[in-house]
Protein backbone atom coordinates (compact mmCIF):
# COMPACT_ATOMS: atom_id res chain seq x y z
CA UNK A 1 0.00 0.00 0.00
CA UNK A 2 1.41 3.34 -1.04
CA UNK A 3 0.18 7.03 -0.66
CA UNK A 4 0.72 10.39 -1.17
CA UNK A 5 -1.82 13.22 -0.27
CA UNK A 6 -3.86 15.06 -2.44
CA UNK A 7 -3.44 18.61 -1.61
CA UNK A 8 -7.03 19.83 -0.13
CA UNK A 9 -6.05 23.83 0.07
CA UNK A 10 -3.59 26.48 -1.05
CA UNK A 11 -2.23 26.70 2.63
CA UNK A 12 -0.83 22.84 1.47
CA UNK A 13 2.66 22.86 0.19
CA UNK A 14 3.01 22.92 -3.54
CA UNK A 15 2.26 19.66 -5.69
CA UNK A 16 5.35 17.56 -5.33
CA UNK A 17 7.12 16.15 -9.07
CA UNK A 18 4.69 13.73 -10.58
CA UNK A 19 5.58 10.40 -10.43
CA UNK A 20 3.90 7.25 -10.59
CA UNK A 21 2.24 6.57 -7.17
CA UNK A 22 -1.02 6.12 -5.42
CA UNK A 23 -3.02 9.20 -4.49
CA UNK A 24 -4.71 9.22 -1.28
CA UNK A 25 -7.91 11.42 -0.22
CA UNK A 26 -6.80 12.35 3.30
CA UNK A 27 -8.84 11.15 6.32
CA UNK A 28 -9.14 12.10 9.83
CA UNK A 29 -6.56 10.27 12.26
CA UNK A 30 -7.08 6.89 11.72
CA UNK A 31 -5.94 3.62 14.56
CA UNK A 32 -3.47 1.10 13.60
CA UNK A 33 -3.34 -2.43 14.46
CA UNK A 34 -0.35 -4.86 15.34
CA UNK A 35 2.32 -5.28 12.94
CA UNK A 36 2.42 -9.11 12.14
CA UNK A 37 4.06 -11.06 9.51
CA UNK A 38 2.72 -12.25 6.90
CA UNK A 39 2.93 -16.25 6.56
CA UNK A 40 1.21 -19.25 4.35
CA UNK A 41 -1.42 -21.01 5.11
CA UNK A 42 -2.03 -24.79 4.93
CA UNK A 43 -4.10 -25.93 1.70
CA UNK A 44 -7.56 -26.06 1.77
CA UNK A 45 -9.60 -29.26 0.84
CA UNK A 46 -11.63 -28.82 -2.01
CA UNK A 47 -14.76 -29.75 -0.66
CA UNK A 48 -15.08 -26.76 1.48
CA UNK A 49 -13.86 -24.11 -1.59
CA UNK A 50 -16.40 -21.38 -1.80
CA UNK A 51 -15.37 -20.72 -5.16
CA UNK A 52 -14.87 -22.21 -8.30
CA UNK A 53 -14.57 -21.63 -12.82
CA UNK A 54 -12.37 -18.48 -13.51
CA UNK A 55 -12.15 -17.34 -9.63
CA UNK A 56 -10.86 -20.41 -8.78
CA UNK A 57 -8.34 -20.46 -11.66
CA UNK A 58 -7.31 -17.00 -11.07
CA UNK A 59 -6.37 -17.23 -7.48
CA UNK A 60 -5.11 -20.46 -8.41
CA UNK A 61 -1.39 -19.04 -7.72
CA UNK A 62 -2.63 -17.27 -4.65
CA UNK A 63 -4.09 -20.80 -3.07
CA UNK A 64 -1.20 -21.22 0.18
CA UNK A 65 -1.83 -18.03 1.00
CA UNK A 66 -5.75 -17.72 1.02
CA UNK A 67 -7.68 -17.72 4.33
CA UNK A 68 -10.08 -19.50 1.78
CA UNK A 69 -12.98 -20.59 3.83
CA UNK A 70 -13.46 -17.14 5.37
CA UNK A 71 -15.99 -14.46 3.54
CA UNK A 72 -14.07 -11.44 4.17
CA UNK A 73 -17.93 -9.24 4.32
CA UNK A 74 -18.82 -11.66 7.33
CA UNK A 75 -15.58 -10.20 9.37
CA UNK A 76 -15.02 -6.53 7.98
CA UNK A 77 -17.56 -4.06 7.39
CA UNK A 78 -17.97 -0.76 7.08
CA UNK A 79 -15.48 -0.10 4.30
CA UNK A 80 -14.83 3.52 3.50
CA UNK A 81 -12.11 4.28 0.70
CA UNK A 82 -9.29 5.93 1.37
CA UNK A 83 -6.36 5.14 -1.48
CA UNK A 84 -6.54 4.13 -4.90
CA UNK A 85 -3.90 3.40 -7.44
CA UNK A 86 -3.15 1.43 -10.53
CA UNK A 87 -2.90 -2.01 -8.80
CA UNK A 88 -6.48 -1.64 -6.56
CA UNK A 89 -8.26 0.38 -3.93
CA UNK A 90 -7.65 1.13 -0.34
CA UNK A 91 -10.44 1.01 2.57
CA UNK A 92 -10.45 1.36 6.04
CA UNK A 93 -12.71 -1.16 7.35
CA UNK A 94 -13.61 -2.59 11.10
CA UNK A 95 -13.79 -5.60 12.18
CA UNK A 96 -17.24 -7.37 13.02
CA UNK A 97 -16.72 -7.39 16.33
CA UNK A 98 -19.36 -10.40 16.93
CA UNK A 99 -18.05 -12.86 14.24
CA UNK A 100 -16.33 -16.08 14.86
CA UNK A 101 -12.72 -14.50 15.02
CA UNK A 102 -11.26 -17.50 15.82
CA UNK A 103 -12.35 -19.14 12.50
CA UNK A 104 -9.68 -16.43 10.59
CA UNK A 105 -6.53 -17.39 10.02
CA UNK A 106 -4.21 -14.54 11.29
CA UNK A 107 -0.74 -14.50 13.12
CA UNK A 108 -1.35 -15.24 15.81
CA UNK A 109 -0.10 -11.59 17.78
CA UNK A 110 -2.52 -9.94 15.47
CA UNK A 111 -4.93 -12.53 16.37
CA UNK A 112 -4.82 -12.20 20.20
CA UNK A 113 -4.67 -7.89 19.81
CA UNK A 114 -8.04 -8.35 17.91
CA UNK A 115 -9.15 -10.68 20.37
CA UNK A 116 -8.14 -8.53 22.91
CA UNK A 117 -9.93 -5.41 21.42
CA UNK A 118 -12.92 -6.71 21.06
CA UNK A 119 -13.13 -7.93 24.35
CA UNK A 120 -12.40 -4.42 25.57
CA UNK A 121 -15.12 -2.84 23.66
CA UNK A 122 -12.48 -0.93 21.20
CA UNK A 123 -13.28 -1.01 17.76
CA UNK A 124 -10.64 -2.52 14.96
CA UNK A 125 -9.66 -1.04 12.59
CA UNK A 126 -7.71 -2.20 9.47
CA UNK A 127 -6.94 -1.79 5.87
CA UNK A 128 -7.90 -3.57 2.80
CA UNK A 129 -6.30 -3.37 -0.26
CA UNK A 130 -8.99 -4.45 -3.20
CA UNK A 131 -7.37 -6.23 -6.34
CA UNK A 132 -9.89 -6.36 -9.20
CA UNK A 133 -9.72 -10.39 -10.65
CA UNK A 134 -10.48 -10.60 -14.41
CA UNK A 135 -10.50 -13.53 -16.33
CA UNK A 136 -7.19 -14.02 -17.96
CA UNK A 137 -5.30 -11.86 -16.57
CA UNK A 138 -2.77 -12.59 -14.12
CA UNK A 139 -0.36 -9.58 -13.74
CA UNK A 140 -1.99 -8.39 -10.64
CA UNK A 141 -2.14 -12.24 -9.10
CA UNK A 142 1.62 -12.75 -9.65
CA UNK A 143 2.56 -9.29 -8.32
CA UNK A 144 0.70 -10.13 -5.24
CA UNK A 145 2.02 -13.27 -5.00
CA UNK A 146 5.87 -11.88 -5.16
CA UNK A 147 4.80 -9.61 -2.47
CA UNK A 148 3.62 -12.41 -0.68
CA UNK A 149 6.69 -14.32 -1.08
CA UNK A 150 9.21 -12.10 -0.40
CA UNK A 151 7.09 -11.71 2.92
CA UNK A 152 6.42 -14.63 4.51
CA UNK A 153 8.34 -15.31 7.27
CA UNK A 154 9.42 -11.82 8.07
CA UNK A 155 8.79 -9.88 11.16
CA UNK A 156 10.03 -6.41 11.98
CA UNK A 157 8.02 -3.06 13.60
CA UNK A 158 9.63 -0.99 10.72
CA UNK A 159 8.22 -3.06 7.60
CA UNK A 160 4.50 -2.86 6.75
CA UNK A 161 3.57 -6.86 6.13
CA UNK A 162 0.06 -8.90 5.18
CA UNK A 163 -1.94 -9.73 7.36
CA UNK A 164 -4.20 -12.16 5.36
CA UNK A 165 -5.38 -12.60 2.05
CA UNK A 166 -9.17 -13.31 1.30
CA UNK A 167 -11.22 -14.04 -1.89
CA UNK A 168 -14.44 -11.73 -2.18
CA UNK A 169 -16.99 -13.23 -4.54
CA UNK A 170 -19.79 -10.16 -4.46
CA UNK A 171 -17.12 -8.64 -6.13
CA UNK A 172 -14.75 -10.91 -7.56
CA UNK A 173 -11.59 -9.50 -5.89
CA UNK A 174 -8.65 -10.25 -3.35
CA UNK A 175 -8.88 -8.84 0.02
CA UNK A 176 -5.59 -8.01 1.29
CA UNK A 177 -5.33 -6.98 4.83
CA UNK A 178 -2.84 -4.51 6.92
CA UNK A 179 -2.05 -2.87 9.00
CA UNK A 180 -4.21 0.46 8.94
CA UNK A 181 -1.39 3.76 9.05
CA UNK A 182 -1.80 7.16 9.90
CA UNK A 183 -0.38 9.06 6.81
CA UNK A 184 2.67 8.59 4.64
CA UNK A 185 5.78 10.70 4.95
CA UNK A 186 5.37 12.05 1.52
CA UNK A 187 1.72 13.77 3.20
CA UNK A 188 4.16 15.10 6.63
CA UNK A 189 6.30 16.44 4.08
CA UNK A 190 3.84 18.41 1.93
CA UNK A 191 1.82 19.54 5.12
CA UNK A 192 6.03 20.53 6.57
CA UNK A 193 6.24 22.69 4.04
CA UNK A 194 9.89 24.28 3.44
CA UNK A 195 11.13 20.92 5.26
CA UNK A 196 11.09 19.27 8.63
CA UNK A 197 13.69 21.59 10.15
CA UNK A 198 14.35 20.15 12.97
CA UNK A 199 17.73 17.45 12.75
CA UNK A 200 16.78 14.71 15.73
CA UNK A 201 13.20 13.90 14.20
CA UNK A 202 15.07 13.48 10.79
CA UNK A 203 17.29 11.15 13.06
CA UNK A 204 14.13 9.49 13.95
CA UNK A 205 12.52 8.64 10.29
CA UNK A 206 16.26 7.93 8.73
CA UNK A 207 16.95 5.77 11.99
CA UNK A 208 13.35 3.79 11.02
CA UNK A 209 14.16 3.60 7.21
CA UNK A 210 17.25 1.94 8.05
CA UNK A 211 16.18 -0.59 10.60
CA UNK A 212 13.72 -2.15 8.07
CA UNK A 213 16.82 -2.29 5.13
CA UNK A 214 18.91 -4.09 8.05
CA UNK A 215 16.30 -6.62 8.61
CA UNK A 216 15.83 -6.88 4.84
CA UNK A 217 19.55 -7.47 3.97
CA UNK A 218 19.73 -10.09 6.61
CA UNK A 219 17.18 -12.09 4.72
CA UNK A 220 19.00 -11.06 1.00
CA UNK A 221 16.18 -8.46 0.31
CA UNK A 222 16.31 -5.34 -1.50
CA UNK A 223 13.39 -3.12 -1.95
CA UNK A 224 14.57 -1.12 -4.73
CA UNK A 225 11.97 1.74 -4.55
CA UNK A 226 12.90 3.43 -0.82
CA UNK A 227 10.99 6.68 -1.25
CA UNK A 228 8.42 8.70 0.90
CA UNK A 229 5.60 8.02 -0.94
CA UNK A 230 6.35 4.51 -0.06
CA UNK A 231 7.29 4.84 3.63
CA UNK A 232 4.52 5.07 6.00
CA UNK A 233 3.50 6.28 9.63
CA UNK A 234 1.42 4.17 12.13
CA UNK A 235 -0.36 5.86 15.20
CA UNK A 236 2.24 5.32 17.85
CA UNK A 237 5.29 7.25 15.37
CA UNK A 238 6.72 4.10 13.90
CA UNK A 239 7.57 4.50 10.40
CA UNK A 240 7.27 1.73 8.09
CA UNK A 241 8.20 0.46 4.56
CA UNK A 242 5.82 -0.44 2.42
CA UNK A 243 5.00 -1.22 -1.29
CA UNK A 244 7.77 -4.76 -2.34
CA UNK A 245 6.28 -4.75 -5.55
CA UNK A 246 9.92 -3.29 -6.75
CA UNK A 247 11.75 -5.77 -4.41
CA UNK A 248 14.04 -8.69 -5.26
CA UNK A 249 15.25 -11.57 -3.48
CA UNK A 250 19.34 -10.89 -4.23
CA UNK A 251 20.53 -14.45 -4.46
CA UNK A 252 23.58 -15.67 -5.53
CA UNK A 253 22.41 -16.25 -9.73
CA UNK A 254 21.46 -12.03 -9.47
CA UNK A 255 23.52 -10.68 -7.17
CA UNK A 256 23.68 -8.08 -10.21
CA UNK A 257 20.75 -6.15 -11.74
CA UNK A 258 20.31 -4.57 -14.86
CA UNK A 259 16.31 -3.61 -15.69
CA UNK A 260 15.62 0.11 -14.03
CA UNK A 261 13.90 0.65 -10.67
CA UNK A 262 12.67 3.06 -9.04
CA UNK A 263 12.02 6.82 -9.87
CA UNK A 264 14.68 9.38 -10.44
CA UNK A 265 14.50 11.41 -7.77
CA UNK A 266 15.43 8.67 -4.92
CA UNK A 267 17.28 6.48 -7.79
CA UNK A 268 21.05 5.76 -7.23
CA UNK A 269 23.09 6.55 -10.35
CA UNK A 270 23.63 3.26 -11.04
CA UNK A 271 20.59 2.16 -11.56
CA UNK A 272 20.85 4.75 -14.39
CA UNK A 273 24.06 3.75 -16.08
CA UNK A 274 23.58 -0.41 -16.28
CA UNK A 275 24.20 -3.44 -14.10
CA UNK A 276 24.15 -2.64 -10.22
CA UNK A 277 23.91 -4.02 -7.07
CA UNK A 278 20.47 -3.94 -5.98
CA UNK A 279 21.36 -4.42 -1.86
CA UNK A 280 23.25 -1.39 -2.13
CA UNK A 281 20.72 1.09 -4.15
CA UNK A 282 18.49 1.00 -1.53
CA UNK A 283 21.01 3.37 1.19
CA UNK A 284 21.28 5.87 -1.72
CA UNK A 285 17.53 6.30 -1.75
CA UNK A 286 17.68 7.01 2.16
CA UNK A 287 19.73 9.52 1.44
CA UNK A 288 17.59 11.00 -1.01
CA UNK A 289 14.69 10.64 1.52
CA UNK A 290 16.72 12.32 4.06
CA UNK A 291 17.63 15.55 1.93
CA UNK A 292 13.60 15.74 1.01
CA UNK A 293 13.12 16.08 4.78
CA UNK A 294 15.08 18.75 5.16
CA UNK A 295 14.21 20.93 1.78
CA UNK A 296 10.81 19.67 1.63
CA UNK A 297 10.74 18.87 -1.87
CA UNK A 298 13.07 15.48 -4.02
CA UNK A 299 16.33 15.77 -5.02
CA UNK A 300 16.88 16.81 -8.90
CA UNK A 301 12.95 17.65 -9.00
CA UNK A 302 14.33 20.79 -10.81
CA UNK A 303 15.87 19.14 -13.55
CA UNK A 304 16.07 15.78 -16.02
CA UNK A 305 19.49 15.16 -15.25
CA UNK A 306 20.28 14.16 -11.79
CA UNK A 307 24.18 14.10 -10.89
CA UNK A 308 26.07 11.69 -8.62
CA UNK A 309 26.07 13.52 -5.25
CA UNK A 310 22.87 15.68 -4.25
CA UNK A 311 22.68 19.49 -4.39
CA UNK A 312 23.95 21.31 -1.51
CA UNK A 313 21.09 22.46 1.23
CA UNK A 314 19.92 25.13 0.89
CA UNK A 315 20.36 26.68 4.71
CA UNK A 316 23.33 23.89 6.03
CA UNK A 317 23.60 25.85 9.11
CA UNK A 318 20.52 24.66 10.22
CA UNK A 319 21.99 21.36 10.49
CA UNK A 320 25.10 19.70 12.60
CA UNK A 321 28.20 18.77 10.90
CA UNK A 322 27.10 15.17 11.73
CA UNK A 323 23.87 15.76 9.67
CA UNK A 324 25.88 16.34 6.40
CA UNK A 325 28.67 14.02 6.74
CA UNK A 326 25.86 11.27 7.11
CA UNK A 327 24.51 12.73 3.90
CA UNK A 328 27.65 12.24 2.35
CA UNK A 329 28.21 8.69 2.81
CA UNK A 330 24.82 7.84 1.79
CA UNK A 331 25.90 9.23 -2.29
CA UNK A 332 29.17 7.66 -1.98
CA UNK A 333 29.84 5.54 -4.74
CA UNK A 334 28.29 2.13 -4.85
CA UNK A 335 31.47 0.10 -3.97
CA UNK A 336 32.24 2.05 -0.67
CA UNK A 337 28.85 2.87 0.33
CA UNK A 338 28.46 1.84 3.76
CA UNK A 339 25.85 -1.14 4.77
CA UNK A 340 22.51 -0.27 6.62
CA UNK A 341 23.88 -1.75 9.55
CA UNK A 342 26.95 0.55 9.18
CA UNK A 343 25.50 3.74 9.12
CA UNK A 344 23.00 2.70 12.21
CA UNK A 345 25.94 3.51 14.04
CA UNK A 346 26.71 6.86 12.54
CA UNK A 347 26.93 9.92 15.34
CA UNK A 348 24.07 11.90 13.48
CA UNK A 349 21.20 8.99 14.46
CA UNK A 350 22.80 8.93 18.26
CA UNK A 351 21.01 12.34 18.67
CA UNK A 352 17.66 10.87 16.95
CA UNK A 353 14.24 11.81 18.86
CA UNK A 354 11.75 9.68 20.64
CA UNK A 355 8.44 8.69 19.20
CA UNK A 356 6.92 10.54 21.60
CA UNK A 357 8.32 13.26 19.46
CA UNK A 358 6.50 11.55 16.41
CA UNK A 359 3.43 11.66 17.90
CA UNK A 360 3.56 15.18 18.53
CA UNK A 361 3.92 16.03 15.09
CA UNK A 362 1.23 13.77 13.07
CA UNK A 363 -0.95 15.75 15.90
CA UNK A 364 0.24 18.97 14.64
CA UNK A 365 -0.32 17.15 10.73
CA UNK A 366 -3.84 16.37 11.56
CA UNK A 367 -4.57 20.40 13.20
CA UNK A 368 -3.39 21.61 9.57
CA UNK A 369 -5.49 19.17 7.76
CA UNK A 370 -8.84 19.52 10.01
CA UNK A 371 -9.68 22.94 9.13
CA UNK A 372 -9.25 22.17 4.93
CA UNK A 373 -10.79 18.97 5.11
CA UNK A 374 -13.88 19.53 7.18
CA UNK A 375 -13.10 16.75 9.45
CA UNK A 376 -14.71 14.23 6.72
CA UNK A 377 -12.65 11.26 7.72
CA UNK A 378 -13.65 8.37 10.12
CA UNK A 379 -15.89 9.85 12.43
CA UNK A 380 -15.74 8.80 15.70
CA UNK A 381 -12.65 7.44 16.45
CA UNK A 382 -11.42 6.48 19.88
CA UNK A 383 -8.69 7.97 21.20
Amino acid sequence: MTATTTPGSSLIAPARPATEVVVQNMVSPIITTQNATFSPVPLTALETRRYVGWVAAAVAPLEEFIDEPSDPRDFYDGLREIAEGGSGSVFAATLVPDAPLDHLRLPSLVKARDTDNVRMGRDVLVAIKCVMLVPGENTKVADVRRECELLKGLSCEQILGLDALYVDLEEESLWIRMELMERSLANVIELAEEGLREPRIIARFASDMLQALDYLQRHRIAHCDLRSDNLLLNRQGVLKLADFSSAVLATSDIAFATSPVGVMYWQAPEVRSGSYDPLKIDVWSVGATVWELAEGRPPFSDTHEPAHRWPPISDPTLYPPSFHDFLHVCSAPAMIRPSPRDLLEAPYLQKACGRPVIVQLLARCTEIEDPLQGRDGLPNLPP
